[in-house]
């Protein structure tokens, strides 16, 4: 199973101060544990939201809405992408995370299998399955 854990934004990441090299090691060394023991899919932080965009839908119309976006807490400051075995072990993932204050989120990401019952002849994610291919292949 793959699981994101996502780093909720605070008033200090809005400010887009970047980590202090002791921070910054610290957060390395939380990352390469991760690697080695072979569960890290992906991390990233993200930029405040004063640089970033909302896209709203409505029907055919699209708006776009410019950052910065006042409530800190619905933001989301930066992410990991692990595997693990069950909920609890991504949450036993999380709880190692070397934040002196802030919170995180831990939410399962879809599988192919979790939509066997919307396709039931398997041919979508047959085809999801070739993209997600091609997309891996386009990172090397």
């Amino acid at each position: 199973m793959r699981f994101m854990i996502l780093v909720k934004a605070n008033e200090e990441s809005e400010t887009g101060r970047l980590p202090t090299e002791e921070e910054l090691a610290e957060m390395q060394k939380f990352n390469e544990e991760l690697v080695n023991e072979g569960i890290m899919l992906a991390g990233e932080g993200l930029t405040a939201s004063s640089e970033g965009a909302r896209v709203k839908y409505d029907g055919d119309k699209r708006t776009v809405i410019d950052g910065p976006f006042p409530e800190t807490k619905e933001l989301v400051a930066g992410f990991w992408i692990i595997k693990a075995n069950s909920r609890d072990e991504a949450i036993a993932v999380a709880r190692r995370i070397p934040f002196r204050e802030g919170e995180a989120e831990i939410r399962k990401i879809f599988e192919d299998e979790d939509f066997a019952a919307s396709d039931p002849s398997g041919e979508l994610r047959k085809r999801e399955s070739e993209l997600r291919a091609r997309v891996a292949s386009q990172q090397q």
